[in-house]
């Protein structure tokens, strides 16, 4: 499953297709596809995905009131970059829901074989020879967390925290270094993940806060010596 898979596929083929599509393309930008400040072609996108232009503009309507895409007139759709007033308050969303799911989860919930699945993958990426692959590093990282907010059981979460992460990717590609980004974090995601395999729950929220803490800090400082530079 990719890291914002929301869809069973009988849901998925009840939707209109410019919501398929827009989930489609919300996955693309939560898994580092498209980078903030990047020119999306209206022709060249519409043709890949095998729909009509009229089609995509839907898809670009919605996404920009997301706040994922921005539309300037006379130059054409680019993909958003999120502002640091937005980054702080994704962070202040992400420890409301990631570290109360962690705190109420069922000890037996199947969302932690999940979490398990995306550590292992940012390991197995993070030892990938001389060159680590560090964008598939982030997208575990990215599929962890929504693991850990699956702990929840709540649809309407998963739902947004989706809009969430894809957000979050945008800010995390504005850095411009993936290995100073998720490097420190593939050993957190990893013993967070311990201690809710030993069900120590309020432990790992805990953890998961402290993480979070660290992560925003990190992301606004170098945001902020980056927006200094111009």
């Amino acid at each position: 499953m990719s890291p914002s898979s929301s869809s069973s596929p009988a849901t998925a083929a009840a939707q209109p297709l410019s919501e398929r599509i827009a989930e489609q393309l919300r996955e693309r930008v939560t898994a580092g596809e498209f980078q903030p400040g990047e020119r999306l072609s209206e022709q060249a996108l519409a043709e890949s995905l095998g729909i009509s232009r009229n089609t995509l503009r839907e898809v670009f309507r919605t996404l920009t009131k997301d706040g994922l895409l921005r539309h300037e007139p006379n130059r054409g759709v680019f993909v958003a970059a999120p502002s640091i007033a937005a980054i702080i308050d994704i962070y202040r969303v992400r420890r409301l829901i990631e570290c109360q799911a962690l705190a109420q989860a069922y000890p037996r919930h199947p969302a932690k074989k999940r979490m398990r699945a995306a550590v292992e993958d940012a390991l197995q990426a993070r030892a990938a020879g001389a060159t680590p692959d560090w964008q598939r590093v982030g997208t575990a990282n990215m599929a962890f967390h929504m693991a850990v907010v699956e702990l929840a059981d709540s649809e309407r979460l998963n739902q947004m925290f989706h809009q969430v992460l894809a957000e979050l990717r945008l800010a995390f590609g504005l850095l411009h270094d993936a290995e100073f980004l998720h490097a420190p974090y593939v050993d957190m995601n990893l013993a967070i993940l311990e201690l809710a395999e030993a069900g120590e729950f309020a432990k790992a929220s805990a953890a998961m806060n402290d993480y979070l803490v660290h992560s925003e800090r990190i992301v606004l400082a170098v945001y902020a010596r980056q927006q200094e530079r111009g």
